[in-house]
């Protein structure tokens, strides 16, 4: 119940295309991260380096959608 209730105040910010994108991105990279290391197949190490490679890039979208949802008083902003 009290899990309920801190999820229903939650809300996802004004950038929900990079959320979106970095939980996909997230989501893709961490399966080909573990296919390549779990699965026997002779292209293991494309797999293992691609799904790192998607995982360091999500970061940049994590980031995007953090700054982009920074809300300040726009009188401290020197525009």
């Amino acid at each position: 119940m009290l899990l309920g209730r801190l999820c229903a105040g939650c809300h996802p910010g004004r950038c929900v295309f990079f959320l979106t994108v970095a939980l996909l991105s997230d989501a893709v990279g961490l399966v080909l991260l573990l296919l390549g290391i779990f699965a026997t197949l002779n292209y293991w190490d494309f797999l293992v380096y691609t799904g790192a490679l998607i995982l360091a890039f999500s970061l940049l979208f994590w980031l995007a959608w953090y700054c982009f949802n920074i809300e300040g008083p726009l009188e401290k902003l020197d525009i």
